[in-house]
Order: structure tokens, then sequence, then C-alpha cells
């Protein structure tokens, strides 16, 4: 042990010894900052005086000679070694590495890639040498005897050409891996050179727009109202415009790859290789993996043209006039509050362009938020927001609506690259954000979705959306919904497919909901499914529902130990305020339960409301529902509740929506699906081959007739004659009643009206409303009570 120690210490002794101090740093980087400079003047005087000091370097030891060199006989000696000897012209970049390694050891800065400099300052420094030796032959001190004697050597083997070309290749290796070079950027520096050229030529020309036909560009001189040139920007298709300072740049993205042909996806869950018994491996060795869509496995997806493109071509037009008016109003708005802006740039999309501003330094973020009702003047128009600063930019952006909207078809988003290929378990495209690209969200991991917005802002469209999505991407053995629709006409249509993805309860005749017994009575079903599905995963030793059909359909699990593919439900309650109103803390406790527990068994809630005030979104919804989606409301108070942020007030209607996840809020326009269209989906689904009956949630028995919490007469409270009589002289069934009368605790109280219900004396509760007494008068009671006793 003590020799281990002993090698220890002396190994960190070692080890202590090749670092240096934070003063021998400076002064070894000061040497070499001093010896860089000295070769440097060395280097430069060498060019002049290298034939009066070539005598000289014999007698380096003669104290009494002189050299014209400037730094006398060292400099002629080290110049003649690196100039004559070495590389010629090349040599400079010694004193440039020197002085790089002594700056970075003398301020004390992180020594990673300083070696890769000198790496690539030697290979740069050889390149230089042979070059200068190849087309400088007869002037061997330019390319040094290194230079030289390297061509003279390759000559022999390859050639001049053969040189050329080995000249070439060490270029662009160089530039490639040195400089990023790519053919592309060369190209656009050339392009930008003939751009910048041609401004130049038009200066004085405001407002000036022309379209290139070769390169596809856009270019326009823009002018504030002072007419003080403030910058131009371009816009180019295959790549990002560069930000120019006190510039105006434009972003508009590519348009999005369509896949048109939209077959029968079939995804195959990849299992990773497990301990696996010997009876599911024989089973999958036979029969193959279990397939839930064998049933209907000629089942075809809806395909692309039951949607209507709704007149888009799916670009984006620009509008030179209304960029370079809204960017002069917004200039000149600011400056009118003295806010200077250093850079500005556009990002148009098919509702609102952004425009995003760098104001000078100095200038407060706040100034400008508050300003934001003078910029909505200026500009007369709606739905201005200003986002200070943008998440993850150093800027600061203004939504400005567009004078004329571009229409987000359902059919343009459902045909994009980013949806087809989206590997989600239940993928739902919303529609397109400010840079126009495809908002793709997956479901399943939101977990539950909670939407508001005033009437006629694009709610229901935003709901038909959501399925929409789903119905293009699973098979009806993957999703189920379960459509709640108090309004009765917003979700009918989606009856025709009730065979195909609904659910409902065993007992309904139809699987829409309308009624708000049967929600309540569905809403509890769905707690015992959930339980239920709990169960199998517990049983199956898995954490979710993922696991779950995965060992499912590898034939780990025993179908007659009750088991099962799972289907995901989907709960769509549309006008939520409607039920709370109507049912309250029934209907509000087992949607609490479902948002905190449902996410792993693969239930998940999207509940839609007109009225996001604090008694219909109450704080235990909120907190369970992170995914927000929020169009135009009436107040700022309903935008916090929501979305715990300002904006929504201020959107401008018409599927113009703000999403959040809990993070970012992100501004999107909503896909707009019409009525017709879905009514065709439905028609071309439900026209398929189906299954039996709707998808069927467990039995649920209502508490009509009673409670169920005392049935027992000898547990009856003592005080239960009483407040029956009190109950029936009174024909008022309530709790506080029998509170006063006989002074009982609100608790006692309670548990009295639960058994008097039981009893059959009192009905069912009816929300803020007193229970209907059952028994007419005191005589009755009695011989009800006598009954009971027989």
């Amino acid at each position: 042990m003590a020799k281990k120690r002993t090698k220890s210490k002396s190994s960190t002794s070692k080890k202590k010894s090749f670092t240096l101090s934070k003063q021998n740093k400076i002064i070894l980087g000061s040497l070499l900052i001093v010896l860089s400079i000295a070769l440097f003047f060395s280097f430069m005087s060498y060019y002049f005086t290298w034939q009066e000091d070539q005598s000289l370097l014999s007698e380096f030891k003669d104290r009494n000679a002189e050299a014209s060199n400037l730094l006398n006989k060292f400099g002629a000696s080290v110049s003649h070694f690196f100039m004559y000897k070495g590389f010629g012209l090349a040599s400079f970049t010694f004193p440039l590495l020197l002085a790089i390694t002594g700056l970075y050891l003398f301020l004390g800065l992180d020594r990673k890639g300083l070696i890769s400099k000198w790496i690539w300052g030697i290979l740069g420094t050889i390149w230089v040498s042979i070059s200068l030796g190849f087309f400088a032959y007869e002037q061997p001190l330019l390319g040094g005897s290194i230079g030289f004697e390297m061509n003279d050597f390759l000559q022999d083997y390859v050639g001049k050409i053969g040189i050329f070309l080995i000249l070439v290749f060490v270029l662009m290796v160089i530039l490639v891996r040195l400089f990023n070079f790519t053919p592309e950027g060369f190209a656009n520096f050339f392009r930008k050179q003939r751009n910048s050229f041609k401004s130049n030529t038009k200066k004085g020309t405001p407002a000036m727009a022309t379209v290139g036909a070769g390169d596809n560009s856009i270019e326009l001189s823009m002018e504030d109202t002072e007419t003080e040139k403030i910058g131009t920007y371009t816009h180019k298709k295959d790549i990002p415009p560069l930000v120019k300072e006190s510039g105006l740049d434009v972003n508009l993205p590519e348009q999005e790859e369509e896949i048109e042909d939209i077959g029968l996806k079939v995804e195959k869950v990849v299992e990773e290789k497990e301990e696996k018994d010997i009876k599911s491996d024989k089973l999958v060795k036979d029969f193959g993996e279990f397939d839930p869509k064998l049933e209907l496995s000629q089942y075809k997806f809806p395909p692309l043209d039951l949607l209507d493109p709704h007149g888009a071509s799916g670009g984006i037009t620009i509008n030179q006039e209304e960029l370079e008016e809204n960017k002069n109003k917004i200039v000149s708005t600011l400056k009118n509050y003295k806010i200077g802006i250093a850079q500005i740039k556009a990002t148009i999309g098919p509702t609102v362009t952004l425009y995003e501003i760098v104001p000078e330094a100095g200038i407060r973020i706040s100034k400008i938020k508050n300003l934001e009702d003078d910029i909505a003047l200026s500009l007369a128009a709606l739905g201005i927001r200003i986002i200070a600063p943008i998440p993850g930019k150093g800027t600061i952006g203004i939504e400005v609506p567009n004078k004329n909207a571009t229409i987000v078809s359902m059919r343009s988003v459902i045909a994009s690259s980013k949806f087809q290929k989206a590997e989600m378990q239940l993928p739902i495209a919303f529609g397109k954000t400010i840079s126009n690209e495809t908002f793709v969200v997956d479901l399943a991991k939101m977990p539950h979705l909670l939407m508001a917005g005033a009437t006629g802002q694009g709610k229901s469209v935003g709901l038909n959306a959501v399925i929409t999505s789903l119905l293009y991407k699973r098979h009806p053995a993957e999703v189920k919904f379960i459509l709640v629709d108090p309004k009765k006409v917003e979700l009918t249509l989606y009856n025709k497919i009730e065979r195909h993805f609904l659910a409902k309860l065993p007992d309904s005749e139809e699987a829409i909901i309308t009624d708000t017994t049967k929600v309540i009575n569905t809403l509890n079903s769905l707690c015992i499914e959930m339980d239920n599905r709990y169960e199998l995963l517990k049983t199956a030793m898995v954490r979710n529902i993922k696991e779950y059909n995965t060992k499912f359909k590898a034939r780990k699990l025993n179908p007659n130990d009750g088991h099962k593919f799972l289907p995901y439900i989907v709960l769509v309650i549309d006008e939520f305020a409607d039920l709370i109103m109507t049912a309250g803390k029934e209907v509000e406790t087992p949607i609490a339960r479902l948002a905190q527990l449902a996410r792993a068994i693969g239930i998940h809630l999207i509940i839609a409301t007109q009225r996001p005030s604090v008694n219909v979104i109450t704080g235990i919804i909120k907190a369970n529902f992170p995914a927000r989606l929020a169009f135009r409301v009436t107040s700022k108070i309903d935008s916090r509740t929501i979305l715990d942020a300002q904006g929504a007030d201020q959107l401008i209607g018409r599927g113009d929506m703000l999403f959040t996840q809990g993070n970012d809020v992100t501004r999107l326009q909503c896909a707009f699906v019409d009525t017709p269209e879905v009514a065709k989906i439905t028609e071309y689904i439900g026209s398929q081959r189906a299954y039996p009956e709707a998808h069927l949630l467990p039995e649920y028995v209502g508490e009509d007739s009673g409670t169920g919490i005392d049935y027992d007469i000898a547990d009856r409270d003592a005080m239960f004659r009483e407040a029956a009589e009190v109950i029936v002289t009174a024909q008022q069934g309530s709790a506080s009643l029998i509170q006063r009368k006989l002074k009982l605790g609100y608790n006692r109280a309670g548990r009295i009206i639960d058994q008097l219900e039981a009893a059959g004396i009192v009905g069912p509760f009816e929300g803020s409303k007193a229970r209907q007494v059952l028994v007419p008068d005191i005589f009755s009671l009695e011989q009800l009570l006598e009954n009971e006793k027989k």
C-alpha cells in the first residue's frame, strides 16, 4: 500500500511539473510575441539585404562584423535558414503562428484548436512553398530550397501537369476543411456581387421591385418616410437570406414536398430481442405476429381527392407595396419615440407577417412593448402582437396580419411530407406556422388538449382538423373516438363511421353523446376502462400501452387471461362549459381523474369551450392539460385563463390561433376543412366493411335508485326518523334544512340525506336545486318505514 501511495504521489508531482502557472504563461506568451515580431522584421529585411549579408553568415562568431539586416547577424542567420534553406516567402507563416500561440498564453485563452492551427499552418506553408517553386522555378528564393527541391523531385515522377493537379487537389482540401468551401457558396458569392453592383447602379430610385427569371430572386430598394436609406433585402429559394445591417430581409420558405398517393400505412413495431418463452416463440414462428388490422384487412384509407384545395396554389405571394408600407410605418412610429432600429427582417406567413427588429444599443425592450397600441394605430390593422423578445433569438417580433390572407387547406397539410412521414402514435396536423411550415404534434405526448375560443373563431373547424388527421393516419383497429356534442349538430356527421371508429356504452342507441346524463355515465365508464387497462398492464408487467400492444402482438400475452389488443381512445368534448353548468362536479371529477391517470393506457382528452372562464376551466383541469390551443377570445383575462399569457385577445379570427405545450407560444393558421369534405370522408369510410358494432365501453350502472351508501336499516343514523319527518313535513329535501332543525353538523346531515335517498324518501342530487321529496305526507312515511321493518 505504501508503494502504491508513493507511486501516486510521484505521478501527481510529475503532472504538476508540466502545468504552467499564470505568471509563467504571461512570460512565455510575451516571449513568443516578441520573437514573432523579431522574425517578421528579419524576414522583411532579408529580401533587401540578403546579398550584402551572404558573406557574413560564416562570420557569425565575429563580434565586430556588422550585418545589414534590421536584427543584425541574428536576423541574417535566421532569415537565411527559413527563407533560403527553408520555405521562402511561405516562411512568414511561422511569425504568425508564434504570435497566435503567444496571445493564447498571454491572455489565458483555452488552447483547444491551437494544435490544429499549427498543423494547417505548416501544411499551408508547404503548399505555398511548392506552388511558388512551381510557378517561379527560375527564382528559388521565392519558394526556398524546399519548394525548389520538391518541385525538382516531383517533376521527375509526375511531370509539371501532375504537380499542378496535386497542388489543385491540396488547395481544395484546405478550402473545404478549413473554410467550409462549397460550390453553392462560391456561386452565391458572385451572385451577391452582381446584385450589389446592380443596386449601386440604381441608387436614388425608391421602392423598385425586380423579379429575376434566372435565379428566382426578389430585390427591393427600401427607403423610409424621410427618404433616408434603410437597406435592401433579397429573397432566394435555394438559400436563406442574409441579414444586412439596417436592411429588411424577407424569409419565404420553400413549398413542402407533397405526397399524392396515400395508401395503407402499415407501421411495424420493432421489438428488441428479449428472452421469450418457448411457447410464444413457436406461435410467432407458426402464425407470425398478431395483426390487429386483420379483421378489416381490406380497409382503405381516405384518398387525398376527398379534400378540396380551396383555390390555393400552395404558394404565398409577396406584396412588395404592403411590405414597404408596413416597414416604413413601423420605422417611423418607433422613430417618433426616439427608438432606432439596427436591423429589420420580415417572415411572410399565410395569415401574418412577422417583422423581426433589432433595436439600437441602449433601447429598453419594455419601451417597445408599451408601444403595441401605437403601432397598431399607425398600421390600421387588427391583431398586432409584439413578442419581446422572441424566445431563442436576440430580436423583437411584431406580428402584422396580411391584408389578403391565404387559406391553409387541410389537403395541403395532409399531403405534406412532414405529416405523411411523421413517426408518431397519434399525429395531428393543426395547420401552418408563420414561416409556412406544416405544424404536426403527437396527441399521445401532449397528452390532453384544451381548446378555447369565442363563437365563430374556428373552434369547430379545429376539432374537425384533429379528427380528420387521425382518420387519414390511423386504422380503425388502432384508435377509437368518444364524441360528446351538447350542441347536437357539430359532430353528427361522424355517425356514419360509428362501426369503424366510434366507441359507446353498451345500452346506447347512438354513439355520439348529446344527453348530459349519458355523458356522466360515459365518463365513469371510461374510468372503469382505465382501471381495467391498468390491471392488464400490471399483469403484463409493462409500463404503457405501447409496450403492452408490442408484447401482445408478439403473442407473449394469453387472451384466455383477459388480454387483448388495446386501441387508443380519444375523448372529444365540444362545448364543455354547457356540461359544467348542468352537471358540475359529476363531470369535473371523472375528467380530472382521467386527465391525471389515463395517459399511460392510451386514453386522451380533447376539451373545447367558448367560455374559458375560471369556473369552467378550473385549477384541477388546467394542471392536467399542459397542451392549450386558443382561438380568438374577447378579453385579456380569458387569454390568461387558457394560455397563462396574453395574446389570444389580439388574434384576427378565422382560424388564427396560438398553441402551447407549456413552454413557447406558437402562432398558427388552422387548416380549413369544410363540412362537405368531412361528409365525403365519413361517407367513404362508412361505405367500407365495418365491425359488427361500435367499440363497447364497460357497462356502468348509474345511481338513480339510491346512492348505495347505506342499505342496512341497522346502520342508519339515530336521528334518521326525526330527519325524515322534518323533510316530509317541509317537502324540501336539503341537508341545510336538517342542520337547522335538528342542530346537526354538515357531514352528519349529508350522511342522513344519503340514507333518505337510499330509503326512497328523497330523490337524487340535482345540482344547485333542492332534492325532490318522494313521500307526500307523514302518514305515507309511517307506512314506508313499517314496510321496511317487515
